[in-house]
């Protein structure tokens, strides 16, 4: 198994991975190879599995390393994967972040733990946490909205600067384009190490964000090959096509997008494509209703019409 680490020059598209479950909730197993094929079909440039969408938190610590072995071996080295290894544990955090790279992951993600109030809070978290992996490439799940932590411009600064193998940022924060226009005018005027930025939160704001200088994405719209096809339009100069490709996915994404809801609806639209078995969100989650099948009826026929017509 080949494996490529994440970088700072890490760019393109990584997909965030549901977690596949049967009907009964257990962990569908069988749906993963169907899943990695379908990611590959799209053009994606690398996985993340085992983060929000991952449903990891309901996932127990055995479930989470058969599914790790499951998934990475299904991909087999033909394209890189990082794995969330969030954990309110430090040392099953590092446990778990050894056994993936072991299984040939190319870095791991992790958020900071909630709780976590003050920029000196924050940092002091990091430093045990990036100190004691220090060979490990590790993405920083910047995502407020569900951790309920606040990172400051500042603290990024001083991690990235003490910090080698922080290489890349997964941000979230909403509004936070100001965030990443701080983040690249320090690195771009040499007063830092540039490291990768991919975004999430559906890509909703993808074509701002690409503006503002960051490396691609880092999400799980069930269409993901839009934005595979936006940062490669927005890549080779064509901005304003890459937004026109946006545009015709908006309304479905932003229906995708809804907190909590939105879970359910990405399995469904996944489910539809044939990349998994069932829609299942273990509980506590989201249960679409006839209402809410048939409102996606209508945002995917709508979808399907522009797509036609383009």
């Amino acid at each position: 198994m080949t494996t490529h680490l994440i970088s700072e020059e890490t760019k393109g598209v990584y997909v965030i991975s549901p977690t596949p479950f049967a009907d009964n909730g257990d962990v569908d197993h069988d749906s993963v190879d169907n899943l990695v094929d379908f990611y590959l079909e799209k053009g994606i440039d690398g996985f993340t599995i085992l983060g929000i969408l991952g449903e990891a938190t309901k996932l127990s610590p055995e479930e989470s390393a058969r599914f790790m072995l499951r998934y990475l071996a299904r991909i087999d080295g033909r394209k890189p994967a990082i794995v969330g290894a969030s954990n309110p544990g430090t040392d099953n955090l590092v446990r778990f972040t050894n056994d993936a790279m072991e299984a040939g992951a190319a870095g791991v993600m992790i958020a900071p733990l909630q709780g976590l109030k003050t920029d000196e809070q924050v940092y002091a978290y990091w430093e045990r946490v990036l100190s004691r992996i220090p060979d490990v490439p590790v993405c920083y799940q910047d995502y407020p909205q569900t951790t309920g932590v606040s990172t400051s411009v500042s603290v990024l600064h001083r991690l990235i600067d003490d910090f080698p193998n922080l290489v890349m940022l997964k941000h979230e924060e909403s509004p936070g384009l100001t965030k990443i226009t701080k983040l690249r005018e320090r690195s771009d005027s040499g007063k830092g190490r540039r490291i990768s930025i991919l975004v999430g939160n559906g890509g909703l704001h993808l074509p701002q964000e690409l503006r503002r200088g960051v490396d691609g994405a880092m999400t799980g719209f069930a269409y993901p090959e839009m934005l595979v096809e936006v940062c490669r339009l927005f890549f080779t100069g064509d901005a304003n096509a890459a937004e026109d490709v946006f545009d015709a996915y908006l309304p479905i994404l932003r229906h995708e997008q809804q907190l909590g809801f939105g879970f359910a609806v990405r399995k469904e639209i996944l489910r539809r494509r044939g990349a998994i078995a069932t829609a299942h969100v273990r509980h506590p989650g989201a249960a679409l209703s006839q209402r809410d099948i048939q409102e996606l009826d209508e945002l995917s026929s709508r979808l399907e019409r522009k797509l036609a017509g383009r």
